[in-house]
């Protein structure tokens, strides 16, 4: 089963943010984070995909999950639209 890993945007009338997840289909959680039932720290702002990976297996999704969560100029190269 292909599990994604993605990050998304805002700016919602605040700083430009990132969130960063993993999940097995990509419309649906967008649409759960949009929607106000995803991670809490997503609730009350309206997010866009800015990126997104394929991989194969839910361990690999997780471990690159972890490596984005913590790679600052990563998600900033994104905000600025250069990836």
């Amino acid at each position: 089963m292909a599990c994604y890993v993605y990050v998304l945007g805002t700016e919602d009338g605040h700083p430009f943010r990132t969130y960063v997840g993993w999940t097995n289909d990509l419309a649906a959680r967008l649409g759960q984070h949009n929607a106000g039932t995803g991670a809490k720290s997503t609730r009350g702002r309206s997010w866009v995909l800015i990126y997104a990976e394929c991989h194969t297996d839910r361990q690999a999704a997780m471990s690159r999950e972890w490596h984005l969560k913590r790679d600052r100029s990563f998600r900033k190269a994104l905000r600025d639209g250069r990836p």
